[in-house]
């Protein structure tokens, strides 16, 4: 892992991201920012533990997006849901959703998202995990087809959104990084931006 610091605060922001929650969630730390779409194998590999899996995506994303623009500071982000070691991705349809909430009902999910910055011109790169502790409610059949219909959260990993109607669904949540669990952590995004040279409050 390179940790090379650069004080070069010109340098452009790349986020290297198809999500809108990502993109919306790194405009609250007001700095100028270009989204590019990364390319990354997202197929977990053989024995590869959700955690392992987030930190890999994310740093994946970021190196490819990076290969293309060297002279910028590039994030990548990636979130697994985990329940009990397996990997819970993006449901895609309403009856994944439904099988998920099921599995969840009543129990506690750990939702991992790795954020990665790197910038190839300066050498940088570092990457961290942000693990959000969730207990969901025990669901009937009922509030979960209600959920599914009012939000239609099928692009998100675990099938609930936090920050919207999902948090009804939960029991409680426990992270040292807040945002973690809509999929950027940002305190730890912005501890390593200032660790790459980028100017922050």
């Amino acid at each position: 892992m390179m940790t090379h610091l650069s004080t070069d605060s010109a340098r452009p922001l790349v986020l290297g991201s198809t999500s809108r929650y990502r993109r919306e969630l790194l405009t609250r730390l007001r700095l100028a920012f270009d989204v590019v779409t990364p390319e990354a194998e997202e197929t977990p590999l053989p024995g590869e533990t959700p955690a392992a899996l987030a930190h890999r995506l994310a740093l994946a994303k970021a190196l490819d997006v990076a290969a293309h623009r060297p002279e910028a500071v590039v994030i990548g982000s990636d979130q697994v849901a985990d329940l009990d070691g397996q990997p819970l991705g993006k449901p895609g349809s309403h009856a994944r959703a439904v099988a998920q909430l099921r599995r969840m009902s009543g129990r506690t999910v750990i939702f991992h998202t790795a954020v990665a910055v790197v910038c190839r011109a300066s050498g940088f790169q570092q990457i961290d995990l942000a693990p959000v502790r969730v207990r969901f409610r025990t669901l009937n059949a009922d509030e979960i087809e209600r959920y599914l219909r009012a939000e239609t959260p099928y692009d998100c990993a675990g099938s609930a959104k936090s920050e919207g109607l999902g948090i009804a669904l939960l029991e409680a949540i426990n992270s040292d990084d807040p945002t973690a669990l809509v999929g950027l952590p940002l305190i730890r995004t912005a501890r390593l931006l200032r660790a790459a040279g980028l100017i922050l409050p």
